[in-house]
This record gives C-alpha cells, structure tokens and sequence, in this order.
C-alpha cells in the first residue's frame, strides 16, 4: 500500500495497528520527495539523516506501548520558523548561513508529539509575497500546473502537502500566508485566532526567539483534511510557557453544533473594492448550495455585516505600518512625503497602504480603535450567525510573476487588471479583527485548478468553522491529488 496521501488520522491509526512503521513511511516520503520534487520545489532544506533517525526513535518508542498525538508521522515545517541545526533565511541572500541552536516553540512542540519533520519548505523574501520564490532556493511551482505558482508566503508547505510530501505542515498567516496556498494548492489550512497558538522562534534570520504579541499574524496548521487541521491545532494551540508559566495545554469551546443543518451561515461572494472571478464565485456557489441543500441556514446578506470597504482599508493601514517598522530612514521620509502628497478624499487601497506605511503611533491608535470597534461588529453578527463563507483571494493560482518591484505587479480577474496586492482584500477580512478562518477546497475552475473557500468563525471558537469544514467536506469531498505528470508550462528552473 501506498501511504503518501493518506491523512495523519488514518496513519496514526495504521501505526497503532502495526499495519506500517514510521520507517517505513518516512523512506515512502523521502522517496517521493527525491523522485518528484525537481520539478516542484517544495521542499527547500532536506533533513533526512535525522528524519530517519526519528522515525527508528518513534518505532522504539511505540515497541514500549509510548502513544503521542503524532508519534511517527512525517511532517514538513515552513523555512522560516526555527529549526536547530537548519539554516533559516526567510529567502534573504544575506543570512543564507544563518543557522539557530534552538527550536521555534511549534517545533518543539511538533517533535514532543512525536512528529518526523523531513525538512524544510520554500517561501518568498522576507515572507512578502503571495508568492514563493527567493534568491537562494528558486522557485516553488503550483503542483496542478508548474507555470503557476502555489502561493505565498506558506507556498512550499501547500505544493510539499499537495504532492504527497510529508501528513501535515505548520506555517503562518499574516495576509491569506495560510490560507491563499491552501486555495491555489487544493488543500486545507487554518488561520487560527489571534494568539492561540505561540509564535516564539518563528522570526526573521538572527532576530532573538522572544515571546510576542503579534498585531495580526498568527501560526497555524495546513493539512489534506479538516480532521487532521483540528489534530494539529491541538499541539499548536496553548500559551507559551516563557509567559504563561503553564504546561502546554488548550481548552477552546465546543463547536456550536455537530450536524449541519443546525448552522447559521452567512454567504458571502462580492466584494465593494474588487471584483470576485467566475472561478471563485462559482466555488463559493457549490459551498452555499451543499449547505443548503444539507439544511443549512444560509443568508447571502445581513446588515450586522462590518463594513467591508472601511475593513479593507484598516487592514492595509495596519498590515503595511507593521511591514514598514524597520524601513530605513531615507526610504521613511521618501513614502512620508508621497503620503503627504495624497488627496483627503482618496481613499483607494493603494492610498491605504502608503498611509499605512508611515503612521505614526497616534495615527496608529485612531486605526486601532476602529479595528476595535470591527471587532464588537463581528460579536454582534456571530450572535446571529455560526459562521461567515467567503473566498480567500479573487482568483485561482495566477502565472508566475517576478517582476522585481512588486508594486508594479497586476493580478488579472477575468481578463481586468487590478493592483497586485489588491487580492488581499479578502484573506484581511478576518485577520484584521484577529478571527478564526478555515481555508478548504470547494472544486476547481473550468481550467483544472483548484478553487477554496474560507470559512470565518468567532473569536477563539475554532471549532466551529473547523466543524463546518469537517461536514462540508463529507457533502463535497476534499483533497484530490494533482493528476501524475501533469500540465508543466513554463515552469521557472529551481534557482530563478
């Protein structure tokens, strides 16, 4: 049997039962990843010696009747996070030879439950793209088509998970980096709430692991099945004992129901600032229908919705004024002015993020005090309903693009050109009230890509929305591995 693709809940189980050795699954993978791997790039910084000598660790340990959450499953962890021993550059040429002595928090974690970790995956520079490609490791290509990319910034873990490289992965979401890779790639990932689950040891090349309170990104677990989401959550998720002085350990709420007809769902596919694709709308239609048709709830629109345009523009406000934090001085002065240069009443995107870029920290709070008055908005609606259905970005998985300023890239929506980094408008939609959202697969496009929902929940009730997507999945299935030597167009060679 081959067990490439079968998920950690059935290998967990096949362990237990003596039907395979963690050896034996590690050797599968490594194979798969040496046969297949030129071609996708997924898999930036190998590990094998030590995932074998893991995997003969986990078969001895399960010999003496020792049973961990993920005792013997092979995993992939993204490039940026931790590893000792392992370089971590975040795709920055300069710290190319970074390498840390002490594991990220979610690793040692990973390793606690007993996971083999195979290695490390790809991502863009400095984790800043909805792409991922790097000077050091090339570029990561879409498993269903190896001209289009598989996303960013968690974009390898997607491509490694979609093609069979490892049960499960951890990455991080700060603008759809979970999420979008999971869509582009056909597969499950979940942006957890903020501050569920610690991100120490998650940082940028020769920055110290410190405990923090991240403003909008969050770590969070990618999988080929909603079960196994929910599994890996559960080793993430729970404070870190440098602040918290506790042992690792997580109660969230139950899911607010079991079966779905008992849902409540709010469906959403059109946004005030972007169009949507025929592609995304239709896969947010089959969500809504099987939904529907399960006896589901669902509402295509309520007036407790926050507004979606003055949601975007936080966002921006926010997600670049953290980005440009360590901008040098000239480079500051230079956007302060173009800022000072905008028109009161222009309130694009594009005039979002360049006044987001320089705000100061009075600014910074009148923004913050909105978000803050979203976040009481979302209280109000998730009184009403049990979850939000909306896409994670406008489109399937675009052609790769690396132009060098991505500033002047364009994403293209059915045939119309838009700002590149307008796509984020969706995936910010929950990042900026700091919600719950379960990224999963709802089909493909008229071209054979596949196309994902995100499904939104209420703060620190991730249960729900990973519920939701558990029985969503048994109405209109889930993963399903790219077709072998599939469509391989214009596939960029591994160091551009």
């Amino acid at each position: 049997m081959e067990w490439n693709f079968e998920s950690a809940e059935n290998l967990v189980r096949a362990l237990r039962a003596g039907d395979v050795t963690s050896a034996e699954l590690t050797d599968e993978a490594i194979a798969r990843i040496e046969r297949d791997d030129q071609a996708i790039n997924a898999i930036c910084v190998p590990d094998f010696d030590r995932a074998r000598d893991a995997a003969r660790d986990a078969d001895r340990a399960r010999s003496r009747a020792a049973d961990r959450p993920l005792l013997g499953i092979p995993v992939t962890v993204k490039e940026s996070y931790n590893v000792a021993g392992l370089p971590t550059t975040w795709g920055m040429p300069l710290h190319r030879d970074y390498v840390p002595a002490e594991d990220a928090v979610q690793v040692s974690r990973l390793k606690a439950a007993g996971a083999v970790v195979l290695g490390k995956t790809n991502v863009p520079l400095g984790l800043q793209d909805v792409q991922s490609f790097n000077e050091i490791y090339g570029t990561t290509n879409n498993p269903w088509d190896h001209g289009r990319t598989a996303g960013g910034s968690s974009g390898g873990s997607a491509a490694a998970l979609a093609s069979g490289f490892g049960a499960l992965s951890i990455g991080s979401d700060l603008a759809g980096s979970l999420r979008t890779p999971a869509h582009f790639c056909g597969i499950y990932a979940h942006k957890p709430t903020l501050g569920l689950a610690p991100s120490r040891g998650m940082v940028p090349p020769e920055t110290p692991a410190l405990p923090v309170d991240l403003d909008l990104a969050v770590v969070g677990p990618m999988a080929r099945t909603a079960r196994d989401l929910t599994l890996l959550l559960y080793v993430m998720a729970g404070p870190d004992p440098l602040t918290s002085g506790v042992a690792h350990s997580v109660t969230l709420p139950p899911a607010r129901h079991e079966r779905l007809r008992d849902f409540r769902v709010l469906v959403l596919d059109e946004h005030p600032l972007l169009p949507t694709g025929a592609a995304v709308r239709a896969g947010v239609g089959r969500v809504a229908e099987a939904l529907a048709d399960g006896g589901a709830r669902v509402e295509r629109r309520s007036p407790l919705l926050p507004d979606l345009t003055e949601a975007a523009l936080i966002y921006m406000q926010l997600l670049a004024s953290g980005s440009s934090a360590q901008f040098p001085d000239a480079r500051y002065e230079q956007l302060r002015s173009r800022a000072a240069g905008l028109a009161a009443d222009d309130r694009s995107l594009d005039a979002a993020r360049l006044r987001g870029t320089v705000l100061s920290h009075r600014d910074w709070i009148e923004v913050n005090n909105r978000r803050e008055a979203h976040r009481h908005g979302w209280r109000r609606l998730f009184a009403e309903f049990d979850a939000v259905v909306c896409p994670v970005s406008p489109t399937p998985a675009f052609p790769h693009d690396h132009h060098p300023d991505p500033m002047e890239r364009l994403i293209a929506i059915d045939g119309v050109t838009y700002p590149y980094f307008d796509q984020l408008v969706w995936a910010g939609l929950p990042t900026m009230p700091g919600l719950p959202a379960t990224a999963v697969p709802a089909g493909r496009s008229p071209e054979g890509l596949p196309v994902g929902v995100q499904i939104v929940g209420p703060m620190f009730e991730d249960r729900t929305p990973l519920r939701l997507a558990e029985l969503l999945e048994r109405e209109i299935g889930g993963f399903r591995a790219p077709e072998q030597g599939g469509p391989a167009r214009t596939a960029p060679p591994r160091g551009t």
